[in-house]
């Protein structure tokens, strides 16, 4: 059968074809570094190391839908993204030009820039228009960065909570390489930083509940439920976790991304109180609960750690979920005024001092949104 032979021959060679092409893509400079040596064998010594990668102490029960690709599609269609501009509050070097005590300047999702005792920290850098490998795949961002990159005032440290492309930006690390000169982030990440012209001695990579020092304020890496990677075979080969900033006089508890679960009182027992609270919301669904908490547990977690005034982030940025765009900011009003929680929702690039907050205002357009009641959001193994 030889037109049987030569059809199996071309698929084989379309399928090498393919395979080839895939194997080469994932060795693109975005899709980072791969840790080796002195790197890996500090990662193999982690309590959370197991069977080639790391692991969440509480495992993780919810892992996706079957329906999802199909809720992607028909879900809240109309909802998902301003149907107008959003909001911002456009920022230049010269608006951080002074020391300042304590100030939080959400910048977008997880990109936050936080002041605090004279010296200057810019949590999860994202700044390109997409968050994902590149400008063909994932969904672009709802507006420009209030403060565009060229205009990142003189910083301390550049603080990574985990290796995901909507809070680690190869084009941003590539830009701040030289302009700044520490960089702090979990373990394995180190290796993404390197292959993007970080120095290895500006990088500190932090396994849970350690410690680097920057300008006088300790950084502790603290837990976070959740999973890391940024192709389809290095899931879990990097940690991920939540940040306390602690000065002298002043405190800053930033979640990271992760679901619900006992490590907030830790933090609040080991590192708390906190003046203020940067508490991921967004980006959540039933079947996502143990990776992304939601508004109400968020809530719940920032009570658990004595996080002070709740300032919510990982929202309002980027289309990756199936709730309304709105719904993070209407349920987490609804929760924190509940459970007596001071909150503040700015603006994206609207600066936030702690000890004197803003009015809470609806700078957010009216839509229709699920409540808790509708769309709840519970992590497995949760406390209480």
């Amino acid at each position: 059968m030889p037109s049987l032979s030569r059809s199996l021959a071309l698929g084989g060679a379309i399928a090498g074809g393919l395979a080839a092409t895939a194997a080469a893509a994932l060795r693109l400079p975005v899709f980072g570094g791969t840790p080796m040596g002195a790197r890996l064998e500090r990662m193999r010594r982690s309590p959370r190391w197991h069977g080639g990668r790391f692991r969440n102490p509480v495992p993780l029960e919810s892992a996706g839908s079957p329906d999802a690709v199909w809720k992607w599609l028909t879900a809240n269609r109309g909802l998902r993204q301003p149907s107008g501009g959003v909001p911002t509050v456009r920022r230049t070097a010269a608006d951080f030009a002074g020391p300042r005590d304590l100030r939080l300047t959400w910048l977008g999702h997880g990109t936050t820039l936080v002041e605090i005792e004279g010296a200057r920290f810019l949590i999860d850098p994202v700044f390109s228009r997409n968050a994902s490998p590149g400008p063909l795949f994932g969904v672009a961002r709802f507006h420009e960065p209030p403060l565009p990159l060229d205009q990142v005032p003189a910083l301390d440290a550049v603080v990574l909570t985990h290796d995901h492309y909507d809070h680690l930006d190869a084009g941003a690390v590539r830009q701040l390489a030289g302009r700044v000169p520490r960089w702090v982030c979990p373990l394995g990440v180190g290796a993404h930083l390197e292959r993007w012209g970080v120095a290895p001695d500006q990088i500190t990579e932090c396994d849970w509940w350690d410690a680097a020092e920057a300008s006088g304020v300790r950084l502790v890496a603290t837990p976070a439920r959740h999973f890391s990677g940024r192709s389809v075979t290095d899931r879990d080969r990097t940690l991920w976790c939540g940040w306390a900033f602690v000065g002298a006089e002043h405190r800053v508890f930033a979640t990271g991304d992760g679901g619900y679960d006992a490590s907030f009182a830790e933090v609040g027992r080991r590192l708390g109180p906190f003046d203020a609270t940067l508490a991921e919301v967004g980006a959540y669904d039933a079947d996502w609960a143990d990776v992304h908490m939601g508004p109400e547990q968020a809530v719940r977690a920032v009570q658990d750690a004595g996080g002070g005034l709740m300032v919510p982030v990982h929202w309002g940025t980027f289309n990756l979920a199936f709730h309304g765009w709105t719904e993070p900011a209407e349920r987490v009003v609804v929760a924190a005024e509940a459970a007596g929680v001071p909150l503040a929702v700015p603006r994206p690039g609207e600066s936030v001092v702690p000890s004197a907050p803003p009015a809470l205002q609806r700078w957010w357009p009216e839509q229709p949104w699920q409540t808790v009641g509708e769309a709840p959001v519970v992590s497995s193994h949760a406390p209480g």
